[in-house]
């Protein structure tokens, strides 16, 4: 009989199942810290190459996360399933189902662009008032139009993250199309929102320290929180 095709359903765990997937994502960058930091400064030197192009590269970068998110986890599977990875894993999602993943790109690069747009519209409509009414009531719209475009990409933000988490993997693993796999995130980061939510601000508080060294911690966090978000897949999708 043929193996039934994955449907993309996820499970629920408990709150504290993200300090586990840190856990994990640490001893997995503990097995191999040369690999996994070789391949983090290939892959940062990639992306700054390629965003150094006024706007296309700025698409072009959205465009290709999914695609080195592949070849990330790629390198987690190797590892999880006691297999010596290489460099050339984190191309992986170049070789196998590139066109999905650049669909997810697609996708991942609307929905942040077109927040982008409208955070610029209200911030922008914002200082005209001000402009327009004048000195300190006009010092109110403007930050009221800035504080509102914060707001609006903040809450905007978390179902585009939540569409586009687990996609790379579901459309690498399961060959999964871009809409089923995105729609999988979803439900998934749905039914966990409050272990996500920890692991998310986890991720942002970790990113500011990660940034103050010039970047630097950047070769720490990236291998970490990629096994931390392949244990996670791992976890909600039972099976995987």
């Amino acid at each position: 009989m043929a193996p039934s095709r994955f449907t993309g359903a996820s499970r629920e765990v408990d709150a504290g199942a993200c300090f586990d997937w840190l856990r994990q994502g640490w001893a997995m960058f503990l097995v191999n810290p040369g690999l996994w930091i070789g391949s983090t400064v290939l892959l940062l030197v990639m992306l700054m190459a390629i965003s150094i192009v006024p706007l296309f590269g700025q698409i072009a970068a959205h465009l290709l996360v999914p695609l080195f998110g592949a070849g990330m986890i790629k390198l987690c599977k190797r590892l999880s399933d006691g297999e010596q990875p290489e460099i050339a894993d984190l191309f992986a999602g170049f070789r196998h189902n590139a066109g999905q993943l650049v669909m997810v790109g697609v996708f991942f690069a609307i929905g942040i662009f077109g927040i982008a747009f409208l955070a610029f519209m209200l911030v922008s409509g914002g200082v005209l008032g001000g402009v327009v009414t004048g000195r300190v009531a006009g010092f109110g719209v403007a930050l009221g139009g800035v504080m509102l475009a914060g707001l609006l990409v903040m809450v905007l933000s978390v179902p585009v993250i939540m569409a586009t988490w687990f996609a790379p993997a579901l459309v690498f693993f399961h060959d999964m199309q871009p809409i089923d796999a995105m729609k999988a995130s979803f439900a998934a980061g749905a039914k966990n929102f409050l272990p996500m939510a920890i692991f998310g601000i986890f991720l942002v508080v970790a990113l500011f320290f990660a940034m103050l060294p010039v970047g630097i911690g950047l070769l720490l966090l990236l291998p970490v929180a990629s096994g931390a978000v392949f244990a996670s897949y791992r976890d909600i999708f039972a099976g995987s």
